[in-house]
């Protein structure tokens, strides 16, 4: 079997935000798995439009060439960790708005959730769970949560606590083994 691709998709655009360090993070710890190649998918890198399709994603006949691209990057991928802030108890819209872009390319694929904010993020990732069923992602129950009053100084200077990176390997151990039985089912 070749070798997993799992993207590390960064889903805040924010000016200033502090999700590139957590994400910077996530990529430094993945480095090191032997198993998966992760890449880090910024969405400042993909400036899609409010959901402007005439068409639902579900259909399959996108007709805008960012909406084409952006699916064709998502199909290259057989898992995903989405990093999330948590924005009034959700994710923030741009994260909604690149899902909502595509469908059939998040289908038999599984995701991990890692998300930071002033309860770690946890409502954040409540809502992004049931976003993820919708799109048939499978997602793992493990999570990253890292809190702005314990993991970040000064509330925008990230210092994750030691033992984050335990609960990283075994984020990391189930969005691989999941992908790659989402994998099988998809061949």
């Amino acid at each position: 079997m070749s070798t997993l691709k799992i993207a590390v998709i960064l889903g805040s655009t924010r000016p200033g935000r502090n999700g590139k360090a957590v994400a910077d993070w996530i990529i430094d710890r993945a480095g090191a798995r032997t198993a998966a190649e992760y890449e880090l998918v910024d969405l400042t890198d993909w400036p899609l439009p409010f959901m402007d399709e005439p068409i639902p994603p579900s259909m399959g006949q996108y007709q805008g060439e960012h909406t084409r691209a952006w699916a064709a990057k998502v199909a290259e991928f057989d898992g995903y960790v989405f990093v999330t802030p948590e924005y009034n108890h959700s994710i923030p819209g741009v994260l909604k708005n690149a899902i909502d872009f595509a469908y059939a390319e998040w289908n038999n694929k599984a995701a991990a959730f890692v998300s930071y904010g002033s309860l770690g993020g946890i409502r954040a990732v409540e809502h992004l769970r049931a976003i993820a069923s919708e799109v048939q992602l499978a997602h793992i129950r493990q999570q990253l949560a890292f809190s702005l009053l314990t993991d970040f100084e000064n509330f925008s200077l990230f210092k994750p606590a030691e033992h984050h990176d335990a609960t990283a390997t075994k984020l990391f151990d189930g969005v691989e083994a999941w992908s790659t039985a989402m994998k099988t089912l998809r061949d």
